[in-house]
C-alpha cells in the first residue's frame, strides 16, 4: 500500500500529506465525495450546519430492534445546567449487567450522533449504554464538557440499582473529542475518588492542545479532520484558560493508576503521533494499553467505510475490547 512509504517517516516528516495520492482507492473514493470546506471552523455555526445538511442526506441507519432508547436529564457540577443523556437498554437486560458510558466525538464544538454504535453495543454485549450531550464550545468552556462527562459517570453508579447494571462493571469510551474527554474524565476519577472504571476504549482521541507533533502538521485538509480545524477547535473549548492534564490530558506528568486503555487510530490522522505518545506514557506508567494503528484510515474513515477490511478489523478488535473489559478479563 502507498501508505507505508509515508508513514514510516512520520517521526521527521512535518509536510502535509496529499491524501488524494496516498490513499487507497476505496478511501480515495469516499474522501473525494466530501464538501472541500466541510471542517472549516472559522465559523463554528456554519460548520454546523454544513455537517447537518450533510448528515440530513444520508439514509437514518436501522437500529437493532431489541433495543430501547430513553432520555434523561441529570444533574451537573457546580449548579450547570442539566445533561441530557440517552440510554440504550437490550431487551431482557440482567439485573448486574456491565455498562459503557460513551462520549461522541466532534471536536468539542460539534455534535455527532452515534445512535447505531450504542444501539448495536447494548445489543451485541448486553450492556447498557449511555450516551453524554455534553455542552459544546465556545458556548461552554473548558471544563464544562468534562464536568458533563463526570456528572454523567456519577449518575450511571449512583443509579445502577434501578438501571439493573453492577456499579463494579462500568467501562468508558470515546471517539476524537470524545475520547479525550473519556481519558480527562478517567484522570478526574482516580485525582477526585471517583466511581471506579474497568477500562477507557479510546478512538483516535484528542489529546494534546499543543499541536506540536509532526502528524499534526501532516493533514491540512478540510474534507477531513486537520490541523486548522484542531487549532481552532482547542482554542474555543480552552477559551483563553490555562489547560490542564484534564483538558487536555497529554500534559499529565503521572498516568499511573489508571484503568487499561485501548488506543486506535489511522495512519493518516493528525492525532496519530499524540495518540501513539500517550499510549507509550501509559505503558511506561504500568498501565496495560493495547495500541491499534491502521494503515491507510484517514480520521474517522472506519464510521465512513464501515465494510473496508480495515474498518472490520478495527471494529472486531474494538467489541473484543469491551467484551473482556466488561467480563472483568483485562
Amino acid at each position: 500500500m502507498r501508505s507505508a512509504g509515508l508513514i514510516c517517516h512520520h517521526s521527521t516528516m512535518t509536510a502535509a500529506i496529499d491524501l488524494d495520492s496516498a490513499l487507497d482507492e476505496q478511501h480515495a473514493a469516499v474522501l473525494s465525495m466530501l464538501p472541500p470546506d466541510l471542517f472549516d471552523l472559522s465559523d463554528i455555526p456554519m460548520a454546523r450546519a454544513r455537517l447537518d445538511a450533510l448528515l440530513a442526506m444520508m439514509p437514518a441507519p436501522a437500529l437493532p430492534a431489541d433495543v430501547t432508547i430513553t432520555e434523561v436529564m441529570v444533574p451537573s457540577v457546580d449548579g450547570a445546567p442539566d445533561v441530557r443523556l440517552k440510554v440504550f437498554t437490550p431487551s431482557g437486560l440482567e439485573s448486574g449487567a456491565g455498562a459503557l458510558l460513551w462520549v461522541h466525538g466532534g471536536g468539542m464544538v460539534l455534535m455527532d450522533n452515534d445512535d447505531l454504535k450504542c444501539a448495536t453495543w447494548a445489543s451485541m454485549h448486553e450492556c447498557l449504554v449511555v450516551w453524554v450531550d455534553y455542552r459544546l464550545a465556545p458556548e461552554t468552556h473548558a471544563p464544562g464538557a468534562l464536568n458533563d462527562c463526570f456528572a454523567a459517570l456519577v449518575w450511571l453508579v449512583g443509579n445502577s440499582e434501578d438501571l439493573g447494571v453492577d456499579p463494579g462493571r462500568v467501562m468508558i469510551g470515546g471517539a476524537s473529542a470524545g475520547a479525550g474527554l473519556a481519558a480527562g474524565t478517567t484522570l478526574r476519577v482516580r485525582d477526585d475518588g471517583g466511581p471506579p472504571l474497568l477500562g477507557q476504549l479510546l478512538v483516535y482521541p484528542m489529546l494534546d492542545h499543543r499541536n506540536e507533533t509532526p502528524s499534526s502538521h501532516s493533514i491540512q485538509d478540510q474534507r477531513v479532520w486537520d490541523r486548522s480545524a484542531n487549532v481552532l477547535a482547542w482554542e474555543a473549548y480552552l477559551g483563553g484558560a490555562e489547560p490542564t492534564q484534564y483538558s487536555s490530558p497529554a500534559l499529565a506528568e503521572d498516568l499511573s493508576g489508571l484503568p487499561p486503555a485501548h488506543i486506535s487510530v489511522g495512519t493518516f490522522d493528525m492525532f496519530h503521533d499524540e495518540d501513539v505518545a500517550y499510549a507509550t506514557s501509559l505503558t511506561r506508567a504500568g498501565v496495560s494499553c493495547e495500541l491499534h494503528v491502521y494503515p491507510g484510515a484517514f480520521h474517522a474513515s472506519n464510521k465512513m467505510l464501515p465494510d473496508h477490511p480495515t474498518s472490520l478489523r478495527w471494529t472486531n478488535d474494538e467489541n473484543d475490547f469491551i467484551s473482556r473489559c466488561l467480563a472483568g478479563q483485562l
